[in-house]
C-alpha cells in the first residue's frame, strides 16, 4: 500500500501479471482490514498524541548490508513515510524527528556533503510529489539553526514549511541542525531580549528612569522559557523511540522528555515497520498509569 505513495514507478506496474495485481490487491485489502482492527483494539487504551523518534542505524543498516551509505538513509526515509501514514491512521497528532545533530558537522566532510545532498533531494521529493503530505493533511516544521545549513537545504526547507503551513492535520517536526543545548540557548537569548525591550519600554514610561511595575519583569519562570523554544505550542512527547537498540538521547528535546517513555527497540531505522510502532503504543499504554502518577506527584510538589 504504502509503496504507492512513496514510489511512482510505472515499470512496476508493467511488469506484473494480471493475476499478480489482482493477488497483491486482495493481500492489501486484508492487510489494509487487519490494521484498522488492531487500531480499533489499541484505541481502547490511551493513544499517544505525540511521539518523538531518534532515527539511529541508517549507517549501520548500509554497512550490514555492503550498499553505499547514503542507501541506508535513503530507505531511512522510506521507513519515515510509512511511520507517518501509521501514525495518521492511528490517531497520532505530532510527530517529531531527530534528523541531523548539530554535532554531526564533525563528522568527516564528505560525509555531512553527501547527507545535505540527500537532504536537500527528499525535501524536493516533498515538493514535488505531496501524496503523502496530502494523504495526512500535513504541516512540516523544521526546528534547529537553519542557518548552519547550506543554502540550497535551507531554502528548499523553508519552502517546503511555506507550502504546508495552512494545513490542518499532522503536526510533522523534523530537527536540524539540532541539538537541546543550542535550543534551550537560543530561548534563554530570546527571552531575555525580549525582557530588555519590555524593561527599556517600561523605564521610557516610568518616571524617574525606573520601571513602572517595580521591575518585577525580570523574573523568568519555566513556562516563560517554554514559550521560547522550538516546540512552543505542541505538547511534550508522549514516547521517545530511538532504534537500533541505543538507550542515550544524545541531546534530543532534554527540556520535554521528563516525563516521556522512552523505549530503546533492537530494529535499526531502517527496518522500523508497523509491529514495531504497535509494540511501542502497547508498551506506553502498560507504563501509562505509573507516567500520570509522576506527573501528578511533580505537581502536587510545585
Amino acid at each position: 500500500m504504502l509503496d504507492s505513495l512513496i514510489s511512482h514507478d510505472p515499470k512496476v506496474l508493467t511488469e506484473k501479471k494480471p493475476d499478480e495485481i489482482i493477488a497483491s490487491g486482495v493481500v492489501e485489502s486484508l492487510q489494509n482490514f487487519l490494521r484498522k482492527c488492531i487500531i480499533a483494539v489499541l484505541s481502547y487504551g490511551p493513544m499517544p498524541k505525540h511521539i518523538a523518534f531518534i532515527m539511529d542505524g541508517n549507517r549501520r543498516y548500509a554497512k550490514s548490508r555492503s550498499i553505499k551509505q547514503g542507501t541506508g538513509h535513503s530507505v531511512g526515509f522510506a521507513a519515515l513515510m510509512a511511520s507517518l501514514i501509521y501514525c495518521y491512521e492511528m490517531g497520532v497528532k505530532y510527530i517529531t524527528v531527530y534528523a541531523f545533530s548539530i554535532d554531526n558537522f564533525k563528522r568527516d566532510p564528505s560525509e555531512v556533503k553527501t547527507l545535505m545532498e540527500l537532504m536537500e533531494e527528499k525535501i524536493n521529493e516533498l515538493l514535488e510529489n505531496k501524496n503523502v503530505i496530502n494523504k495526512v493533511n500535513c504541516k512540516i516544521n523544521f526546528w534547529g539553526n537553519l542557518d548552519m545549513l547550506p543554502e540550497p537545504v535551507r531554502l528548499a526547507a523553508q519552502k517546503l514549511m511555506a507550502s504546508t503551513a495552512e494545513n490542518t492535520g499532522l503536526i510533522f517536526s523534523v530537527c536540524m541542525p539540532y541539538n537541546s543545548t543550542s535550543e534551550i540557548a537560543n530561548a534563554v537569548t530570546e527571552l531575555c531580549k525580549e525582557r530588555r525591550d519590555m524593561m527599556q519600554g517600561q523605564q521610557a514610561s516610568g518616571r524617574n528612569g525606573r520601571p513602572a511595575n517595580g521591575g518585577a519583569c525580570s523574573d523568568i519562570s519555566v513556562s516563560d522559557l517554554d514559550c521560547h523554544m522550538y516546540t512552543a505550542g505542541c505538547p511534550d512527547p508522549d514516547i521517545v523511540i530511538r532504534t537500533s537498540g541505543e538507550t542515550r538521547l544524545s541531546n534530543f528535546l532534554l527540556w520535554q522528555t521528563t516525563f516521556s517513555h522512552l523505549q530503546n527497540p533492537d530494529p535499526l531505522w531502517p527496518e522500523f515497520s508497523w509491529r514495531h510502532l504497535v509494540w511501542a503504543i502497547l508498551q506506553y499504554q502498560r507504563a501509562y498509569p505509573y507516567i500520570e502518577q509522576n506527573k501528578d506527584l511533580a505537581k502536587k510538589q510545585l
